[in-house]
């Protein structure tokens, strides 16, 4: 290679949510992405690459890109404008990479719009198609191997994106995958339930490195492996931090292992709630989750200080007119801190799009409406604008000031933070308007056959 400096540019397009100057979320409630910053530290050394990293939820693209080879992690909501940077950029002569869960749940399709895709989890792949890109030799598709494991130590590079943008750098990552097989989450469709871990010991040294004190968690499912766990939260005891991060509900049922979470120094668990319906819950396979205990542990979470991020979603077949103000109401009554709803979404590539698929409901393949946000299949029950409305209702029901002062209230834990995470909530749910492309809301809401 010479004296010569590959230039790299590791793009993570912008989306509805978290989108520059746009975006429905202010600075308060983003942390910094771990996707481009670990891509960083995997370009082999030997290349002494010149690498720029582009959030677009923090920053515009700059208007003339100069790279000899572009890196883009996709979700199924910024597809299209992926692709469509991506035919700005080939159109250039700058050879472009596509990577991510949307690629990798259908990959054929992001074949057609990028020189090559990496498919699968790309800490093999990727320093892999970059050497061959360097040496003329770059495949069309990069597969995950079999043998896939997460034992070599790998530091994202998290200097290269600005601190400033964020409200935190110090997120990590200790496992990916999940066991379970719900059938609306892309987890078991793109990367099936085999779990993931990275080494105890590594998880610590990265966050020695960051001299992290209050830091969130992004895997999936904290307590996928009981053994592992057990040792993860013993190692955290000594650190002192103070940590966030998800777990399933049958942590409820794990109390000694709970007992460790918090003294480990968990603060807060976001919980896949999902519905208040146990034939919801069946069909979506997800049924151990129980929503006659949910209050429970609730109440066990709140005892030991740890705040509870509850998510439901809207849409699922056994859900009546009726759901939005059940749901809203048992959040309120069971004080859960931070309660979040969204509209389910048939993801392309998963169990549940096959089946809606099958049975004639998807309603749109415009992906970017594949956000949480926005219906793209019929509801079995109820109509297109019965559910747009209702998850809408759901949202203002829930963070108004009194339903915000009723949960602190019963849960009365993390004041300042319950506060501010609130209000910037609150804020959330009286905007949802800002997410809804074009005139979509009032498209359905008006004419709801118009979403097709």
């Amino acid at each position: 290679m010479g004296r010569y400096k590959m230039k790299i540019v590791l793009i993570s397009p912008k989306g509805p949510l978290y989108r520059y100057r746009k975006g429905i979320f202010k600075k308060s409630l983003r942390y910094a992405p771990l996707t481009l910053t670990t891509l960083a530290a995997l370009v082999p050394d030997e290349m002494n690459a010149d690498i720029t990293l582009i959030d677009e939820s923090i920053e515009a693209l700059p208007d003339n890109i100069e790279a000899d080879i572009v890196g883009m992690t996709v979700i199924t909501g910024t597809a299209p404008r992926c692709y469509e940077l991506a035919a700005r950029l080939r159109a250039r002569g700058i050879t472009v990479v596509l990577g991510g869960p949307h690629v990798t749940l259908i990959p054929q399709e992001a074949a057609e719009h990028a020189d090559s895709i990496v498919v699968g989890y790309a800490e093999d792949t990727w320093p892999q198609l970059l050497r061959d890109f360097a040496t003329g030799r770059m495949q069309a598709r990069y597969d995950q191997s079999a043998d896939f494991n997460l034992d070599k130590p790998v530091f994202p590079d998290r200097y290269r994106l600005d601190s400033r943008k964020f409200l935190t750098m110090d997120v990590f990552e200790a496992t990916r995958a999940c066991i379970h097989g719900c059938d609306f989450c892309v987890v078991p469709s793109a990367w099936g339930r085999k779990p993931f871990q990275k080494p105890v010991a590594h998880v610590i040294e990265d966050i020695r490195r960051m001299k992290a004190k209050k830091l969130i968690f992004l895997d999936l499912n904290l307590i996928a492996d009981l053994n592992y766990a057990e040792e993860l939260f013993t190692a955290l005891i000594p650190l002192g931090v103070r940590w966030f991060g998800l777990s399933t509900t049958l942590i409820g049922r794990k109390v000694e292992l709970l007992d460790l979470m918090a003294k480990s120094g968990c603060k807060g668990l976001l919980l896949g709630l999902e519905s208040i319906s146990k034939a919801n819950l069946k069909q979506t396979r997800k049924t151990f989750n129980a929503p006659d205990l949910y209050g429970d542990l609730i109440d066990k979470l709140h005892m030991r200080g740890i705040s509870v991020m509850g998510c439901f979603v809207f849409g699922l077949d056994d859900d009546q007119p009726d759901v939005f103000d059940k749901t809203a109401r048992f959040a309120i009554e069971t004080a859960i801190d931070l309660p979040r709803f969204a509209i389910v979404t048939p993801f392309p590539g998963t169990e549940l799009h096959k089946r809606l698929d099958k049975e004639g409901r998807i309603i749109s393949r415009d992906w970017t409406l594949y956000d949480g946000q926005h219906v793209v299949f019929e509801p079995r029950n109820m109509s297109v604008a019965d559910l747009a409305k209702g998850h809408e209702h759901a949202w203002r029901k829930t963070y108004s000031y009194s339903a915000i002062a009723r949960r602190f209230m019963g849960a009365r834990i993390q004041a300042p933070l319950f506060l501010a995470s609130n209000l910037g909530y609150r804020y959330y749910a009286h905007h949802l308007h800002d997410t809804y492309n074009c005139d979509w809301f009032t498209s359905v809401t008006s004419n709801p056959k118009a979403a097709e």
